[in-house]
């Protein structure tokens, strides 16, 4: 009997349900996405992220006042994120000694350091090109220079980043 019920089981059973897998988002960084920089302080190493092994992303600011640039990637077995805040790059824009807050944070560890503020940290933007028709997306590049180390938010640990050089893409449509 049991070998009825589990024929008759198997006869009953329906077609596995084909899922479409989604589409593959567009790469975040470009196509000569990177971020190389050296670490200093409590958390020692060289990072050198390509557009293969991180992740990026930009936000534009609050009240319209620049963009934020996120980088992500792994380092010693725990993803970083640096994030670097813009508050007088606008669209096409390219300068120097462009102030910049500097945000580094390890994932899953609650350890955050940034700049203490404005002064601390500026960028060269040496490129900003539009990679769209509609101009909402700019490819940028540029290098962060920092003269003083990021604290740690809710420690008494620091990083320095003497000098850190970057490419990614700003959308300029996103909030």
């Amino acid at each position: 009997m049991a070998i009825v019920m589990a024929a008759a089981l198997g006869g009953c059973e329906r077609a596995p349900e084909v899922v479409e897998a989604p589409p593959v988002a567009e790469i975040s960084c470009g196509d000569n996405g990177f971020l190389a920089a050296e670490l200093y302080g409590s958390i020692e190493r060289s990072v050198n992220w390509t557009t293969a092994n991180m992740r990026c992303e930009s936000m534009l600011r609050p009240d319209g006042e620049g963009v934020r640039l996120r980088f992500t990637g792994d380092a010693a077995e725990r993803q970083l994120v640096i994030i670097l805040a813009l508050p007088d790059l606008e669209r096409g824009m390219t300068g120097k000694e462009l102030a910049t807050i500097a945000t580094l944070t390890v994932e899953g560890t609650g350890r955050f350091f940034s700049t203490p503020n404005l002064d601390a940290c500026w960028s060269d933007i040496s490129t900003q090109d539009p990679v769209d028709e509609d101009e909402q997306r700019y490819d940028v590049g540029g290098t962060m220079y920092c003269v003083a180390p990021l604290g740690e938010v809710n420690g008494d640990a620091a990083i320095s980043i003497p000098r850190l050089e970057f490419r990614g893409i700003i959308d300029w449509g996103t909030e």
